[in-house]
């Protein structure tokens, strides 16, 4: 199975602990993460420019459909923006607005492409299998972990059809259970992160971050996602909101592919847990035998 890897602009700067680890796992379930040459994605454009955003998406598309594999995204927010810029592009107006600025700017013309694009957690779930994932674990994980499937995953349903229910979704659940690990529901399970507002409003933005942490702290082993706008919220921003509210919550942050990681066997120091910031000794301690 081979996919075209679309990192998007946060996780080689802020987040590649995820990267790491997603590729290890990948090479460690003989899936190949082809190295396309994209770009920006166009999501964090979007506000100010919906044209422009959809430009840069549409560059996107373009190469990945040159090389001609499917395409996996490790952030939700590039996987929701690349879905939404094929639906859009549908219109004939919008294409030509489009086209536009890609014939002054890059002399190129979008012609349709629709290259197959998918979440890394929902090629994981749908393509690669659950089954499969089991039969690989070498290291059943008996410990308890809590799922924000954020904001972007599988939603709006619109672009993610029938794959999870977009209020009550389970598939990022069923992964972490793969692992032998128990997925814990709670009250607040789908609520965003706040890493939307940050930039508008930061002090919402930190308290929807802290409630969470509120509600999970002591209950759980640790916080498993699949966005590095969520990782930046709940790991990064974790000890700044320990000290204003004065408290410790001590939640380990952990994307899928660290998690998975180590049910398969892989060795931590190769998952890049050096860059989480909540330090996962305890968790470690607890998983590695």
């Amino acid at each position: 199975m081979r996919y075209q890897l679309f990192l998007g602009c946060t996780i080689p700067a802020r987040q590649n602990n995820y990267e790491r680890s997603a590729r290890k796992v990948s090479e460690a379930l003989g899936l190949e993460l082809l190295g396309t040459d994209f770009g920006c994605c166009g999501f964090p454009v979007e506000p100010i420019d919906e044209v422009k955003a959809l430009s840069m998406a549409a560059v996107n598309l373009k190469k990945a459909s040159e090389v001609g594999e499917p395409v996996v995204s490790l952030c939700s927010a590039c996987g929701e923006m690349l879905n939404k810029a094929e639906r859009l592009l549908e219109d004939e107006d919008t294409s030509k607005r489009v086209n536009a600025i890609l014939g002054k700017s890059l002399n190129l013309s979008y012609e349709g492409e629709k290259p197959v694009i998918l979440h890394f957690a929902r090629m994981l779930h749908q393509e690669y299998g659950l089954d499969r994932i089991r039969e690989k674990v070498k290291n059943p994980l008996k410990i308890k972990v809590a799922t924000h499937p954020g904001c972007h995953y599988v939603r709006p349903k619109e672009l993610f059809g029938e794959f999870d229910d977009p209020e009550y979704p389970r598939s990022l659940d069923e992964l972490v259970e793969a692992t032998g690990a128990e997925a814990v529901d709670y009250v607040g399970k789908t609520d965003c992160c706040g890493g939307s507002l940050l930039a508008v409003n930061e002090g919402v933005s930190k308290a929807m971050t802290r409630k969470k942490l509120n509600t999970l702290k002591g209950k759980v082993d640790a916080l498993v996602l699949v966005c590095p706008f969520c990782g930046i919220m709940y790991d990064k921003y974790q000890k700044t909101l320990e000290e204003e509210a004065g408290t410790q919550y001590n939640v380990p942050v952990l994307y899928y592919p660290q998690l998975l990681g180590l049910a398969l066997g892989i060795d931590p120091g190769e998952l890049g847990f050096d860059v989480n910031s909540v330090s996962v000794k305890q968790l470690l301690e607890k998983v590695i035998q």
